[in-house]
């Protein structure tokens, strides 16, 4: 095995222009109804803008949902509709997303998004604290993809109602795991912290095998195993 101070990062720092390049090749620049999603968020709540999911992991999500032929997906942390709005796009007519989040205010942004992109009636807003709408629902395996990006203590909390809940080759994605570089400060703030602890629970986790990706602000790809596999180490 590879000792770490073996490796060579294979990262390119992503310049403006070469971010640009990036999203027009990969058909990932957010078309009108998406770019409005990001203004009216940056003109109604400057100080929370950059809670919106990247341009690049938006479009992944529609492109996994897809790939799975997902059918029902929770999310935890709906914000103004940028990711449920990509995620419901990726679903058929038929399927099913439910959304969990504890403003009103926000998520009446993401609720307007979503009637005029004509997903609406695949998305049920919950409103209220997540552990309690994750709880409530069917304990048996059902979902086909999950989506954790809300308060980062309770990332543990959420994965733990959630993975019981996916089937057998199902996804649980989770976003913001590497926060910005700080999960490896000696002293990292509480949100990097709990992040920190969190991947470490997800990493010893014998139900899944996962990937982190250096995408946006890192995102965890979970694949729950099925019976009697065991995870790639």
């Amino acid at each position: 095995m590879l000792r770490n101070d073996t490796l060579t990062p294979r990262n390119l720092t992503l310049t403006p222009e070469l971010h640009g390049y990036l999203l027009d090749q990969g058909r990932m620049t957010p078309d009108p109804l998406l770019a409005e999603v990001i203004e009216r968020t940056s003109a109604a709540i400057p100080d929370q803008a950059h809670m919106v999911v990247a341009p690049e992991e938006g479009a992944l999500l529609t492109f996994l949902v897809r790939l799975l032929g997902a059918r029902r997906i929770v999310e935890v942390g709906t914000f103004t509709g940028y990711s449920s709005l990509c995620l419901a796009r990726g679903l058929p007519a038929d399927g099913s997303l439910i959304t969990c989040d504890v403003s009103a205010e926000w998520t009446a942004l993401a609720q307007d998004f979503w009637a005029r992109d004509g997903v609406g009636d695949r998305i049920e807003l919950r409103l209220g604290p997540a552990l309690d709408t994750l709880r409530a629902l069917p304990a048996e395996p059902h979902l086909d993809l999950a989506f954790i990006d809300a308060d980062k203590p309770g990332y543990i909390g959420y994965w733990e109602e959630l993975v019981p809940r996916l089937r057998p080759g199902a996804l649980l994605l989770v976003d913001n795991t590497l926060f910005s570089g700080e999960v490896i400060a000696e002293q990292p703030g509480e949100k990097a912290a709990a992040i920190r602890e969190f991947n470490a629970h997800a990493r010893r986790d014998p139900r899944v095998e996962l990937v982190m990706l250096p995408i946006a602000d890192g995102l965890t790809l979970a694949r729950r195993l099925p019976s009697g596999e065991s995870p790639v180490r």
